[in-house]
């Protein structure tokens, strides 16, 4: 354990994502501490641990996975590595957070947790965006009743490639990426806890390019192969019966870049974009003609990274499940690697995970405490 009795947080994997993170940690979230820092690239670690102040900086992971003043692995690796690390962890006896997806496939998910059970330990991760002012304001309409019941969902992420603006894309395209692993676990979390959880899947997927050229620094001219699809047109089957569309790609372009609805019997609900953790929230009822703005009724609308991390800490405490657990990214690696089967054998693919939404967001007293 941390500090003043803050839960111990050791951050492994120090790339892009890992900058909110290490801001989130140390400057907003009051009952998790960041007591230490490991990356393959030690100059990462070293720089992080310099400008953040963490107290340690670690030779490997397995030095993180022995500390006693570490409760829970912050998993920040690639996604391909995901596994093998949350292994380590969960059997070294630590609690472990990883970022999107769970793992590269739905057995290295159901391995870890498998494992998890075993030893007792917590196990969920990203995304954590649901959890934001916007998506629980959403879910606040909807279990209302602001659109009826719910009977259909659409969404739709679309996007040229990280290529251009990533300085190391080529993850992307290997095993564990492509837009349906990397951008899916976003809408598919955001919809499964808008809706419930999903029957099955059907879907057809290509890769519209064989290779793709980095222009970003500093691999800029480097070609990568493509090894995975990146372009997945899905359709999903809710438990409740209601229907939903899902597009992720890789290959084309579109100035709006994401668009999720949630369609009822009495209205429809325009949802922010599920990589985002504030608005817009819309709503439209025929009474009214058009759509009107929803202000946000809770916290958390700047970009909030590390909010479910900070839940897990709390759900540790509480001796409850933790929002962000893993029967949901358990649940949504399975819908993603059914679109991926659906496509390849031309047939539906029933999900055997259960899925029940969590709790929802309790609006705090003090930001950056949770309730």
């Amino acid at each position: 354990m941390g500090r003043d009795g803050r839960i111990g947080v050791a951050m492994i994997g120090v790339g892009c994502i890992s900058g909110i993170y290490l801001e989130n940690i140390t400057n907003v979230f009051q009952e998790i501490e960041l007591v230490g820092v490991c990356d393959l690239v030690r100059e990462r670690a070293k720089a992080a641990r310099g400008k953040y102040n963490i107290p340690k900086l670690y030779e490997d992971m397995h030095e993180a996975f022995a500390d006693p003043d570490v409760d829970i692995v912050l998993n920040l690796t690639r996604p391909y590595e995901h596994f093998d690390v949350s292994r380590a962890a969960l059997l070294a006896g630590k609690h472990v957070y990883c970022e999107k997806p769970l793992g590269a496939t739905l057995a290295e998910g159901r391995a870890l947790a498998a494992l998890a059970r075993e030893k007792e330990r917590m196990l969920g991760g990203a995304p954590d965006t649901f959890l934001g002012a916007g998506i629980q304001t959403c879910r606040r309409l909807i279990d209302e009743g602001w659109i009826g019941t719910p009977i259909a969902s659409s969404a739709v992420m679309i996007t040229h490639g990280p290529e251009s603006w990533h300085p190391d894309p080529a993850f992307y395209y290997q095993r564990g990426g492509g837009p349906m692993l990397d951008m899916g676990p976003y809408y598919l979390t955001a919809l499964v806890n808008l809706m419930g959880g999903i029957r099955r899947v059907f879907s057809a997927a290509r890769a519209s390019f064989d290779t793709r050229l980095i222009t970003s620094q500093p691999f800029r001219g480097t070609q990568v192969k493509v090894e995975v699809p990146t372009h997945v047109a899905g359709t999903i089957q809710y438990e409740s019966g209601a229907v939903g569309t899902l597009l992720t790609t890789f290959d084309v372009y579109d100035k709006t870049h994401s668009r999720l609805d949630i369609h009822g019997t009495e209205g429809t609900l325009h949802v922010p974009d599920p990589n985002t953790f504030g608005g817009p929230v819309r709503l439209y009822r025929p009474e009214e003609g058009e759509a009107r703005d929803i202000p946000l009724c809770f916290d958390y609308a700047a970009n909030s990274r590390a909010l479910g991390l900070a839940d897990m800490a709390n759900a540790l405490r509480d001796g409850r499940p933790a929002r962000a657990g893993v029967q949901q990214t358990l649940h949504v690696l399975e819908a993603m690697e059914g679109f991926i089967t659906s496509a390849r054998e031309e047939r539906w693919v029933a999900l055997q995970t259960g899925y029940q939404r969590g709790p929802a967001m309790l609006k705090p007293r003090l930001n950056g405490v949770l309730d």
